[in-house]
């Protein structure tokens, strides 16, 4: 049986990319300052201390990458995987870039942006947004950390039924609210129809934010749903669900290729509950089928909180499930583990990051190699599309051949 795993440790990146310094972020490198800082005792916490300890992540190659990214040269001691690291060719360091262009569609169009004003919506929006959802006004209107305006305005939304509006330097438009006195289904209502209003500004995503709790303790769900338009060209996704291929994709996978190509949706809150969704679609999954999973954690509560010791302890437990990964593989299986982006949780703000992303592959009948530099994250799409059997895709240079 021959199947392929892609797994996305959401903005893990190795490192500041060729063109960081374009976006602010030359210097910028997730795993190497998430590595000092466990090193010097800035990322301990009460379920972790010390060194940062991913021993079956090292086996497959990872530090190999970031270490040939940092020095130009890997240690390759006991290395068992395929490992490199992919610089991006997309415009943009946001999500639907990242993956899109991973599945063969690099974004090579700029996105629409709102700007750090305040307010930041432009008028003709948000005055149709209310009028349109008879809402009784907005709250914030401001770039923000979700995490942060929830907490500052969440009292006042549940008091006033105003939803709470923010973006980032992603091209986005996030809405938040609570899901029992503004509802679940009108929040949801509520972004469909901003999701129409965006489509003439290139606004990528419009996300609803959802939360529950009581003053002083609220927490977002895992009710979050993304509204992206689709990708402009076919994707790894809609060749091989044309060919008859399953596709099964974990987390947020769905959302962000606005639902084409993307096969059976499989969805679950927090990253071991991923992992454990991912394992259960391996004992299921058919021969040729591609297990698509996004560990969204990485990102949203540890990069963008600028929470190190989180982002350490995540990368440690999901070390540790590797082991149960890779004992549900088949003798032929490709298992892949990349990223869409950086955001390292020590870097000024609170956005992405620049970075080039790791390349890690692993399969029982493949031999270790180091893959060195790849141009483009789509030579990952291309590689999956040669390991299950299809012709070419548009872009991208397979590493298998």
């Amino acid at each position: 049986m021959s199947r392929a795993i892609l797994i996305v440790l959401d903005s893990f990146g190795l490192g500041a990319a060729r063109d960081a310094k374009t976006f602010g972020d030359e210097g910028a490198d997730t795993f190497g300052h998430i590595i000092e800082a466990a090193d010097n005792g800035k990322a301990d916490n009460e379920e972790r201390q010390g060194p940062l300890n991913l021993p079956n992540l090292e086996r497959l190659g990872l530090f190999a990458a970031h270490q040939m990214k940092k020095n130009g040269k890997a240690l390759e001691n006991n290395v068992q995987g395929l490992y490199g690291y992919a610089q991006e060719k997309s415009k943009g360091k946001d999500t639907p870039s990242g993956h899109w262009e991973m599945a063969g569609f690099p974004v090579m169009f700029d996105w629409g942006y709102f700007p750090k004003t305040v307010p930041c919506f432009p008028t003709e929006l948000t005055d149709a947004l209310i009028q349109k959802c008879n809402l009784p006004g907005i709250l914030g209107n401001c770039h923000a950390s979700g995490t942060e305006i929830i907490e500052r305005l969440g009292d006042e939304h549940v008091k006033t039924g105003k939803p709470i509006f923010y973006t980032s330097a992603d091209s986005v438009l996030q809405i938040a609210a609570h899901e029992e006195s503004f509802g679940l289904q009108r929040l949801y209502d509520l972004c469909n129809e901003a999701r129409k209003l965006v489509d003439d500004l290139e606004i990528g995503r419009v996300i609803a934010r959802p939360f529950t709790g009581t003053s002083g303790h609220y927490e977002r769900t895992a009710n979050r749903k993304d509204l992206a338009v689709p990708p402009a060209e076919p994707t790894l996704l809609d060749r091989l669900t044309e060919t008859g291929h399953e596709v099964i994709s974990v987390g947020k996978i769905g959302d962000i290729f606005a639902h084409r190509g993307t096969g059976e949706i499989v969805k679950a809150s927090g990253n071991m509950a991923l992992v454990d969704a991912t394992l259960e679609a391996m004992d299921r999954a058919k021969d040729g089928a591609l297990i698509f999973t996004n560990l969204v954690d990485f990102d949203q509560s540890f990069g963008h909180r600028r929470n190190v010791a989180g982002y350490a302890q995540a990368l440690e437990e999901f070390d540790a499930r590797l082991p149960k990964i890779e004992n549900r593989m088949q003798p032929d299986d490709l298992l892949i583990l990349s990223a869409d982006h950086g955001c390292d949780p020590t870097w000024p703000g609170s956005d992405h990051t620049r970075e080039v992303v790791p390349v890690i592959a692993y399969s029982k009948s493949m031999p270790a190699r180091n893959l060195g530099e790849r141009d483009t994250f789509a030579d990952i799409g291309q590689s999956i599309a040669m390991h299950l059997g299809l012709s070419p895709l548009k872009h991208g240079t397979s590493f298998l051949e």
